[in-house]
């Protein structure tokens, strides 16, 4: 297990990027080493050659998304051989296709035709194989790393919960210990194994590598001595807020205390940071208005054909520093759908969304317009979703530290948007805003460049967020 952006990452999962990128390059070389098997002199002048390290390139990234954006690498959910094999079988079409186009609108990219189809069919052939070598391997050699968690209470079962959803990080929960003397045998088929001034004794029992602390109350009930010593000899300690976090990609706001937030890593936005945020904004904002301009021009077309009003929509939003500004958009929903009842919340299938509406807002076209809105600074392409003031003034009274999000540009796409759905209640806000200061926590260009990622598997797919 390891930690990117400060979340678990399955091991496994890393070394089948790792493996499955060298097999590619491999498959490459092995194929243009075929192509000229008779003329060793010509492979080599060939293979050395800058044009071939950029096709090789070019092939590696196009495969490796696709494989990405089939879930070949989301080791969280259990899936039988035969749907990973279908999995494979699709990214490595889907690449094909990618690649046919690549090299259409870039011919110099194109690799020998007889030395692709050599690799693909070497690819297929050795991850195939090695796909289920790596398990087997897995099974026999990698132990199971045993927790222990220290409580018994909402935020220790809320823990264990989550860790047993993450069955690709190979975590076994060994049990609780209870703050006081346990009144029961079990919670949530775990045993409860003592109280916490038996830790030492049942750590070293059970063989456990990892303690999660998750007391509700931490005021004298904290065993210190205990939790030092055991760190001292290599046990890893871990404050629940923090492993929760960790495993889920969200702060959980009912359970942390300020105090979490004073002294936990993170929140850290250097100026360095904030002015390369800005201008790859004012990059990608002028780039992309340019090369989506057919499809802005068209969408246009599809919504005033569709019904009538204006093919624009403004909303005035809440942007950095809690400064409104018009949010630009084009407009998915029925002419004066508000003149009845008011504002209200978006939600999936709103019935006030025309035909096309549904359509672009699927799809996220919807926002294009937006490009406007970054260029001009209001916002940045990754960010909290800006919302309306009159839903701010309600949100700001209801949750805690909800101001906090408009510490950054608001964003066209966001942590929040990719990984949870439409916000339509105060519900759904809480728990957005829990994505978003996750986000916050752990702002980096890196982070912006994986949730671009992201999104464009949502786009691609439809999976409207």
């Amino acid at each position: 297990m390891i930690r990117v952006f400060s979340q678990y990452v399955s091991l496994k999962s890393f070394l089948l990027i790792v493996i499955e990128s060298f097999v590619i390059v491999m498959s490459l070389v092995l194929g243009a080493r075929l192509r000229f098997w008779n003329d060793s002199a010509e492979f080599l002048v060939y293979a050395g050659s800058g044009s071939f390290l950029i096709q090789v390139a070019t092939v590696l990234i196009v495969l490796e998304t696709c494989c990405y954006y089939n879930n070949l690498y989301d080791l969280s959910v259990v899936r039988p051989r035969g749907e990973q094999f279908l999995c494979l079988a699709q990214a490595l079409g889907a690449g094909c296709l990618l690649l046919g186009l690549l090299y259409y609108v870039v011919p110099g990219l194109l690799v020998g035709r007889g030395v692709l189809i050599i690799a693909l069919i070497l690819t297929t052939a050795i991850i195939s194989a090695m796909r289920i070598g790596l398990d087997w391997v897995w099974q026999l050699t990698t132990r199971e790393k045993v927790v222990l968690i220290l409580g018994d209470g909402e935020i220790a079962v809320t823990a264990a919960r989550e860790l047993e959803r993450r069955v690709d990080l190979n975590f076994r929960i060994a049990g609780f210990v209870a703050s006081e003397r346990a009144q029961r045998s079990e919670l949530l088929e775990h045993p409860i194994l003592g109280d916490k001034t038996e830790l030492r004794a049942i750590t070293r029992d059970q063989r456990v590598s990892k303690i999660i602390v998750a007391l509700d109350d931490l005021r004298g009930a904290l065993p210190i001595r205990d939790l030092v010593r055991l760190r001292v000899q290599g046990v890893e300690i871990e404050d629940a807020h923090s492993a929760l976090a960790a495993l889920t990609g969200r702060v959980w706001l009912r359970t942390a205390r300020p105090s979490w937030f004073v002294f936990s890593t993170g929140f850290h936005r250097s100026k360095t940071t904030l002015l390369l945020k800005r201008i790859i904004d004012l990059a990608f904002g002028l780039l992309g208005t340019v090369l989506f301009s057919p499809i802005i021009a068209l969408t246009a077309i599809a919504v005033r054909l569709d019904s009538k009003g204006p093919v624009l929509y403004r909303q005035t939003r809440v942007g950095l520093t809690g400064k409104v500004f018009n949010l630009v958009k084009f407009r998915s929903m029925q002419l004066n759908a508000e003149r009845d009842k008011g504002a209200q919340w978006a939600q999936a299938d709103d019935p006030r969304i025309t035909r096309v509406g549904r359509f672009i807002r699927r799809y996220r076209l919807d926002e294009l317009p937006q490009f406007f809105n970054v260029i001009r600074g209001e916002m940045s392409f990754v960010g909290p979703r800006p919302e309306r003031p009159c839903f701010v003034e309600e949100l700001r009274e209801q949750i805690p530290y909800y101001d906090e999000r408009h510490s950054v540009r608001p964003g066209i796409t966001g942590w929040a948007q990719v990984e949870y759905g439409y916000g339509a209640s105060v519900e759904d806000a809480f728990r957005k805003l829990e994505y978003d200061l996750f986000y916050l926590k752990h702002l980096s260009i890196l982070f912006d460049i994986a949730i671009v990622f992201r999104t464009v598997r949502v786009v691609l797919f439809g999976f409207g967020r």
